[in-house]
């Protein structure tokens, strides 16, 4: 590391957990984020100011005036211009050493597994629940470690699924494909910090997995009420019936 990375990340190189060997293996990772909204804005910009190597960011939406009172990548002066571009501008104005690889697109089930090569975390913020099972059954065939969270009105949650292990639970275990569609803040409402708190947790819990750190939410849903102010730590197991990891 040179001078100005030593000055740069010296408060993560204090931390005993992290050092500078665990600052260079953040340096060398390649973190997934899907979406660039109300979580991928915190998510990203805690990533990228960590010293991420390469954020592949994912969004195929454009900047609303509606999207302002959370999404904090984005600015008035940028309403009508794609997600991805707005946070790309923010996000090299924050850290110009993480290569920031944006790209206008929605992920599915045809376009993950071709995106997911070199890819070290992936970081769910998407807005439905859709997208977040095609996530999940990417990551798992992959072996690929996914932060999963989602917010909506007073109420978020967080989950990680560390697919490097065999016996790993999915995000199906916990809310079986059938279930399909969930409700949008569109028409529900979302608490403006709420958003950040799940956001910034995600890049919490990905970041202590690119650096091998063992402490973390593990099998476990973690559920927070904005409202209350309340934090909830739920364990959960496999499925053995589950659609997606039962055969593995």
């Amino acid at each position: 590391m040179d001078d100005p990375s030593l000055l740069r990340y010296s408060r993560h190189l204090l931390l005993n957990e992290i050092g500078i060997e665990g600052q260079r293996r953040i340096g060398s990772s390649c973190v997934m984020v899907i979406g660039a909204g109300g979580l991928g804005s915190p998510a990203a910009a805690y990533l990228v100011a960590a010293g991420i190597g390469r954020l592949l960011l994912l969004d195929d939406d454009l900047v609303d005036l509606t999207n302002l009172q959370r999404q904090i990548l984005h600015t008035t002066g940028r309403i009508g211009l794609a997600k991805v571009e707005s946070a790309a501008q923010s996000l090299r104005a924050l850290n110009p050493d993480t290569v920031i690889d944006a790209r206008r697109q929605r992920a599915d089930a045809g376009t993950l597994p071709g995106l997911l090569a070199n890819i070290d975390v992936v970081v769910d913020c998407s807005d439905n629940r859709l997208t977040r099972y095609a996530l999940n059954r990417a990551c798992h065939s992959a072996r690929i470690p996914l932060v999963s969270g989602a917010a909506n009105g007073f109420s978020g949650q967080l989950a990680i699924f560390d697919f490097r292990s065999p016996t790993s639970p999915c995000y199906a275990c916990l809310f079986p494909e059938e279930l399909g569609a969930d409700a949008s803040c569109a028409t529900t409402g979302i608490f403006a910090p709420l958003a950040g708190v799940i956001g910034a947790l995600q890049a919490g819990e990905a970041l202590k997995l690119l650096c091998g750190l063992t402490q973390g939410l593990g099998s476990a849903l973690l559920t927070v009420d904005a409202l209350d102010t309340e934090f909830r730590r739920l364990s959960f197991a496999r499925n053995p019936a589950c659609a997606v990891c039962s055969g593995t």
